[in-house]
Order: structure tokens, then C-alpha cells, then sequence
């Protein structure tokens, strides 16, 4: 879909609608949306007066307006009370109304700049915001169905227009949406490998996948195979992969620019997780499709810095294999030697994704990476914690962790940071080896995360646990049912703002 900004009257713009805002308690509408109420005769007002339109958030009423205007359509976004008003419910009414234009076939549409007027918001932050939204709003996984088996009827919008009445503000506006786009296009790029049932995206179709990215945005790629792991020591990360026929693959992509040193981003990718030997519930399991959603959004947001250039160094890696019940799958009560020369006793083999992430991390760190995120769905403890609305952040560095909280309230993608006092690491002795694998369940999202700080050791590092935010049952603003593509944005935000110093 196409986003652009032009000058002029948001009455006059040729568009199958126009798109414009009000306040709650507003009864006499200004700006934008006062140019329209005066080109169709007060409409607006006369519907303000009659109760029709509230102002109140996320109320979304569409009217015809029977020629007077050159659009055939007017819908009219509810801001809610303007105190509360900020970016992040520009970029949510965004996904909202291009979802009911949508319904309505609408196939382009023009619109005002919401919060940039009276609400006093950054004119560019709410053009980025309204492109973020309409494209995270508007995404749809249909790759897997027929014509005959499509039973949704709605159209398809093509175009957004952002109508600014100062032609001095549309470079900056079109900068903005240009960056919006390159965000949600990220976002929707990991939504797509999230949604890919487990038998097409293989550990190696995910690593074709980043390489084809890599080469289209101009990212530096490598993808390591099983010998080159046995050569490196990567016992934990072959240990999981032993139960599956696919063989498993370590993705690394690099955004280079100069010598410096990198941030690294590591995500887990597990292409399917059954539990391995320690066996999950049937009901449900179609969804551990999604256990390579960390690893996912580490690749998408790679997709995304290349576009945007920022001056940094970044280096992604993602180890991916499948967890499954195989002849030659590990069991609780074996030991791994992890990369470091670290030993792991099994405790459970569902606790699976911090085994690889442990390798992962320590090549991030041989790869010369100064700070590390990693990202994963890894307990189900999170999300009992937070629940769908907040990912689980822990770390060493407050430094970091004060930089991923900014680029996470920048993506409007909440977070929420876990203690990790060293009183939990006693859940992760071993009698046998130098540290097992799970706590119990006790504090696990803490104990998981002190696991994967083993291997951390002293390069600054934060980790998020997306588990509860990587999948919704229902649209909901910019989120929509399927996968989230969360913390797409917020890595990106974080390289962005790194960059900035």
C-alpha cells in the first residue's frame, strides 16, 4: 500500500474518502474538520447536535456526502477527551479506520494529520504514527487460502493520502510516513514467518528467508550449518536439534557501518516446539508455530535498520531448529556443554528455547558484539505475569535497559522490567553439571532469564520475554489476529536512537 503526503484542502482532496477527527465535547468542529462540516453545509455539526457523533474514543462513523464535496464519503474518527491524546492512539485509530474503510471497499483515502493540530502533538510523529497504523491495521496472512476458501468480502486499500494545508510541512510529513512504512512493512514481514505453519517455514526455509532479505535491503549474511556448529561447540543448540529430521541452521545478518563495535540482537527460532521428550498438552500446540517469533522480529527489524541506515553497528543472530520427540532426542537428565564450555543438566526439554539462545548469545559475543537483546518467547510464566499486554524485560545493564524502555514506549509496545536478584539463582544449581535448565515453577521467567545471563557473563545485556504479546485472538487497534510482529519496532527504535547517541 501506497502512503503519500500532498498540500491542499482536505475538502477538496480527490480520494473514495476523506478521513477527519473530533474531540469529545467538541460541538463546534475546527480545522480540517471544520473545512469539511463548512463544504458539506454543517453536516458535521448537524450530526454533532443530533448525538451521532460523541468525539468519543475510537468511535468511527462513515457518511455519504451526496456530491458536495469530490470524495463520496466522509468518516469521522473519535479522539476521545484531548488530555489523553497522544501518538500511540493516533497510530491505533489509524489501524482501526483503515480496517473499517476497508469493510467498506474503500480503495483509497484521504486524511488529516490527527493530533497535529489542537492536541499539539510532532506533526512527523503523527504522520509516522498514521502510516504505522494503517499498514499494521490493514495486515492480513492469506497465503494459504484459495479463492473458494477466502470468505472475507472486503476490499483491498491501495492508497493513503495525508493532506497537509501547509505546503512548508509536507517534506517533513512525508519523512515521517516514509518511516512509518518502513516500520510496519518490518512488523508485517515477521508477522508472515510467525503466521507460516511449521511445515513450510523449516529452520531452512527461515534461514532462506533471511537470506533473501539480506540481499534485497543489502544486509551482510551467513548462515551456519551443523558442522560448522559441532566445530564451534555448540552442544546446547544441537542438543535440541538432535529429536528432528530438519537440520538445524544459525542465521547471523550484519548492518555495517564503520569499524566500530555492534549492538547484537539475538532471537530464538524455534520453527516448531512440541516439547521435545517432555511432551506439551495437545490443545494449543498449533500455535508453537510461533516459537520463532523472537527470531522472527530479530530478522525483520535487520530488514528495517538496512533501510534506514542509522550509524551503527548491528549484528543479528538467530538460532533455528525444530524441538521435537525424535529417536536421538535429548531427555531430562542429560547434559549439554554449551559453546562457553559450560555444562547443562536437562531438566525439562521444554525448556528448550534458553538452551539455544545460550549458544546464540555466546556468538553474538565472539562476533565482538559490546551489547547484547535477546528476544524470545521463552516462558509461559510470562504471560501468566503480564498477561497479552506487556513483554517481560530484564537485565545488567540499566544503562541498556533505560534505552530499550524509550524505544518501546516509542513503539508504542509496552514493557515491563522483572528483578533479577541473585537469591533466584539458587533455583538453577546443579548437582551435576555447572547449571540446569529450569527453576521450577517458581519465579521461572526470572530463573530463565538468570540462565541465559550464564552465558552473558559481563557484556551488557537485556532480555525480553514476548511470551503472551507474540499472538492475539482479535483485531485490536494495531493489532490484529495471528502474530503481533512485536518488538519489531522497538529494536528498531533502540539502533535508531543508539545511533542518535
Amino acid at each position: 500500500m501506497h502512503v503519500r503526503v500532498e498540500s491542499g484542502d482536505i475538502a477538496q482532496a480527490k480520494a473514495a474518502c476523506i478521513v477527519v477527527n473530533l474531540f469529545e465535547g467538541v460541538t463546534s468542529p475546527a480545522g480540517g474538520t471544520g473545512a469539511v462540516d463548512r463544504a458539506l453545509d454543517g453536516a458535521i455539526s448537524k450530526l454533532i447536535a443530533q448525538g451521532d457523533l460523541r468525539g468519543k474514543y475510537g468511535d468511527l462513523v462513515l457518511f455519504p456526502t451526496f456530491g458536495k464535496v469530490p470524495a463520496p464519503r466522509v468518516l469521522v474518527v473519535g479522539l476521545g477527551k484531548s488530555a489523553e491524546f497522544n501518538v500511540d492512539k493516533v497510530r491505533n485509530l489509524s489501524a482501526e479506520a483503515a480496517r473499517r474503510l476497508r469493510a467498506a471497499r474503500v480503495e483509497s483515502f484521504a486524511t488529516i494529520t490527527h493530533g497535529a493540530g489542537i492536541a499539539g502533538l510532532d506533526p512527523q510523529a503523527c504522520a509516522q504514527a498514521i502510516a504505522e497504523g494503517t499498514l499494521l491495521g490493514l495486515y492480513r496472512f492469506r497465503q494459504h487460502k484459495s479463492a473458494s476458501g477466502t470468505e472475507d468480502d472486503a476490499g483491498e486499500v491501495k492508497e493513503a493520502i495525508i493532506v497537509e494545508h501547509d505546503a512548508s510541512k509536507t517534506d517533513v510529513l512525508q519523512a515521517g510516513a516514509d518511516t512509518g512504512v518502513v516500520m510496519a512493512e518490518a512488523a508485517n514481514f515477521a508477522r508472515d514467518l510467525a503466521n507460516e505453519p511449521a511445515n513450510v517455514l523449516t529452520p531452512t526455509e527461515f534461514a532462506h528467508r533471511a537470506q533473501s532479505l539480506a540481499a534485497a535491503v543489502g544486509l551482510e549474511g551467513e548462515i551456519l550449518a551443523r558442522p560448522q556448529m559441532e566445530e564451534l561447540g555448540m552442544g546446547a543448540l544441537l542438543g535440541v536439534a538432535a529429536g528432528s529430521h530438519q537440520p538445524p541452521k544459525l542465521i547471523v545478518l550484519r548492518h555495517r557501518h564503520g569499524d566500530g563495535a555492534a549492538l547484537g540482537l539475538v532471537g530464538k527460532g524455534i520453527t516448531f516446539d512440541t516439547g521435545g521428550i517432555s511432551l506439551k498438552q495437545a490443545a494449543g500446540m498449533e500455535e508453537m508455530k510461533g516459537d520463532m517469533s523472537g527470531g522472527a522480529a530479530v530478522i525483520a527489524a535487520m530488514g528495517a535498520i538496512a533501510r534506514l541506515k542509522p550509524a551503527i553497528n548491528v549484528t543479528a543472530v538467530v538460532p533455528a531448529t525444530e524441538n521435537m520427540p525424535g529417536g536421538g532426542a535429548i531427555r531430562p537428565g542429560d547434559v549439554l556443554k554449551a559453546m562457553t564450555g559450560k555444562t547443562i543438566e536437562v531438566i525439562n526439554t521444554d525448556a528448550e528455547g534458553r538452551l539455544i539462545l545460550a549458544d546464540g548469545i555466546a556468538y553474538a559475543r565472539k562476533l565482538g558484539c559490546s551489547s547484547i537483546v535477546d528476544v524470545a518467547t521463552l516462558t509461559g510464566a510470562m504471560a501468566i505475569t503480564l498477561g497479552n499486554v506487556a513483554m517481560g524485560m530484564m537485565g545488567n545493564d540499566e544503562a541498556l535497559m533505560n534505552r530499550v524502555k524509550a524505544a518501546a514506549a516509542a513503539a508504542g509496545e509496552k514493557c515491563w522490567e522483572l528483578p533479577l536478584f541473585e537469591e533466584y539463582r539458587e533455583q538453577i544449581k546443579s548437582d551435576v553439571a555447572d547449571i540446569k535448565n529450569t527453576g521450577g515453577r517458581n519465579a521461572g521467567s526470572i530463573t530463565a532469564a538468570l540462565f541465559l545471563k550464564e552465558f552473558v557473563e559481563d557484556t551488557p545485556w537485556v532480555h525480553i520475554d514476548m511470551a503472551g504479546v507474540d499472538n492475539y485472538e482479535k483485531d485490536k487497534g494495531v493489532l490484529v489476529k495471528g502474530a503481533s510482529g512485536i518488538p519489531v519496532r522497538t529494536l528498531v527504535n533502540l539502533a535508531l536512537q543508539m545511533a542518535r547517541g
